[in-house]
């Protein structure tokens, strides 16, 4: 069942969601060569703390971490670890947090120091295929005309999208429906109602779409190697159109 919020419950989630970008945007500045993705985990448990919320991954479903700290062709789900970070690498960051139970969710892929080309233009594209998704989330539209959107921009430039993960509604609690994959048919779907709150998180592989599962049972990385990059959203549909939760 899709639950829609009211105009305060949409409110109680833009406060979990400016948060949880705002600590992203801490975590940005930290990252550079030689810190590892365990400096990063300790660093914003403390800050989670610090800001009167609770972390939304640790102990989910048995996740050891606050932080889930993706490498290269790590797509999700990366457990934070002491190997230190390398110039030429990116990481992507997913983080959620509770708050007075709502929970924000979001996610930034970010270069560490100087990236090749090709790497810019991967993370390029795909905060590209984000933003026109989010320009599809309007009254009357259905949720195809945002999957199809991301899909589109996507293979257009010559990438690929993971199709074993996907978005989700999002509210009292971190997952909920409907599922927004990342490739889909315009028109086909639910319709966009008024209230309704989607986590739209486009995961772009350089190569082919198909992932593996490490044997921590949590780490999903690319099947042929290659990089992959994953940005993410909390977006509401409402009468004036889309409204980006996730903004500082």
């Amino acid at each position: 069942m899709i639950i829609c919020k009211s105009p305060a419950e949409v409110e109680r989630l833009r406060r979990s969601g400016r948060m949880v970008r705002g600590l992203l945007e801490e975590l940005r500045q930290r990252v550079q060569p030689g810190v590892s993705t365990l400096d990063l985990e300790k660093y914003i448990d403390k800050r989670i703390t610090q800001s009167g919320a609770r972390p939304a991954f640790k102990g989910h479903r048995g996740y050891p971490c606050c932080l889930c700290a993706s490498v290269n062709s790590e797509v999700i789900h990366g457990i934070p670890s002491e190997r230190p970070l390398k110039t030429g690498d990116i990481l992507s960051l997913d983080l959620g947090v509770i708050i007075d139970g709502f929970y924000g969710d979001s996610a930034i892929t970010v270069p560490v120091g100087e990236i090749p080309e090709s790497a810019q233009r991967l993370l390029r594209v795909t905060q590209e295929a984000l933003q026109f998704a989010i320009e599809q989330v309007r009254l009357g539209n259905r949720l195809g005309d945002v999957s199809a959107t991301v899909q589109q921009h996507v293979e257009k430039n010559g990438y690929s999208v993971v199709r074993e993960f996907v978005g989700h509604g999002i509210g009292r609690e971190l997952h909920e429906e409907p599922q927004v994959p990342n490739f889909g048919q315009p028109g086909h779907g639910p319709v966009l109602k008024q209230g309704m709150v989607l986590a739209i998180e486009p995961m772009v592989n350089e190569g082919g779409p198909g992932v593996r599962v490490l044997e921590d049972n949590w780490t999903a990385v690319t099947a042929d190697g290659r990089l992959s990059a994953h940005f993410e959203h909390m977006v509401a549909v409402t009468r004036n159109g889309p409204d980006i939760l996730t903004l500082q």
